[in-house]
């Protein structure tokens, strides 16, 4: 079996274009569910083949009994049955034993985010004075103006930002390009943050390096910028999660609240599916019936 998930993380990587987080989440769970077999079976070689249905559903009331939440298991579920549907089509099986396992039905909690003014509040903290500053402002114009990911805005490039289109270049999920609009005060925050970055650090500014730098002149990672938005959040509101996809939230409920057509925002957040995108549908369903109830006389 061990070998087999060796290749499923090839297949994952090569073949399915995986993001490093599902791959480390898939083969975590894969790891981890190869010792609970070597411990039943008391040995260290398990076959494929001996995994049934019955296994597998004994395997996920462990996860239960250990505690862990829905959507916990909702991924070890996920991970098992692309795992065994590789193994099946591979020949490593005869039939996928997780073919007829019902999914965990998981209620979908509807998006934080802020309202326009808390995020014009945001806006305005960063000392654009400051390079540092300046680099602030430009990261959170520019969540807010397109929507993008954390894992998204830290792998951008200077070249990907293309002023005079105003538009932003994006490598999404599977490595998927698309191009996105950029907002007029987003586009002003980043040439002011390039152009002090040019003046102070002219050997880091060379058109195919990273756009938003550390101190020590390499790309910011994601943990910094994690850190960056939280402190700017925390200012100005007490959510229990002040990340950057509170933006990316904002960005898509604001668009929504004002009209945007709601295939419109999927193609921008790049989601594959509408369904996706559709719980933002849910969060502006429940902000008109507020302004409804506010204003209405007879509501």
């Amino acid at each position: 079996m061990k070998q087999t998930i060796e290749r499923f993380r090839e297949y994952l990587v090569v073949e399915r274009n995986a993001s490093s987080h599902t791959v480390t989440a898939y083969i975590r769970d894969l790891h981890t569910f190869h010792a609970w077999l070597c411990e039943i079976a008391e040995s260290e070689q398990v076959k494929l083949a001996a995994v049934d249905r019955n296994t597998i559903r004994a395997w996920l009331g462990v996860l239960a009994e250990r505690g862990l939440s829905k959507r916990s298991i909702s991924r070890a579920v996920t991970s098992l049955r692309t795992f065994f549907r590789f193994a099946e089509q591979r020949g490593d099986i005869d039939s996928d034993p997780t073919a007829n396992l019902h999914s965990i039905r998981i209620e979908k909690k509807l998006p934080v985010f802020l309202d326009e003014e808390s995020l014009a509040d945001v806006l305005r903290l960063p000392d654009t004075d400051t390079l540092e500053g300046s680099r602030n402002a430009a990261i959170l114009e520019l969540f807010y103006s397109t929507g993008i990911r954390l894992s998204e805005l830290v792998g951008l490039d200077r070249k990907d930002i293309q002023h005079e289109a105003r538009t932003v270049r994006v490598l999404g999920k599977r490595r998927k390009e698309r191009i996105i609009p950029l907002g007029g005060p987003a586009l002003d925050a980043l040439e002011r943050y390039l152009a002090m970055q040019d003046r102070e650090t002219p050997a880091a500014s060379s058109q195919g390096a990273a756009l938003f730098l550390n101190n020590r002149g390499k790309r910011l990672s994601s943990r910094s910028v994690y850190s960056i938005v939280h402190d700017h959040l925390r200012v100005v509101c007490d959510l229990k999660q002040c990340s950057p996809h509170v933006l990316r939230h904002s960005f898509a409920t604001h668009l929504l609240n004002r009209g945007a057509d709601l295939q419109a925002v999927r193609e921008l957040l790049g989601h594959e599916s509408l369904s996706t995108t559709q719980i933002y549908a849910h969060v502006t369903t429940d902000h008109l019936k507020r302004e409804y109830a506010k204003a209405h006389p007879r509501a």
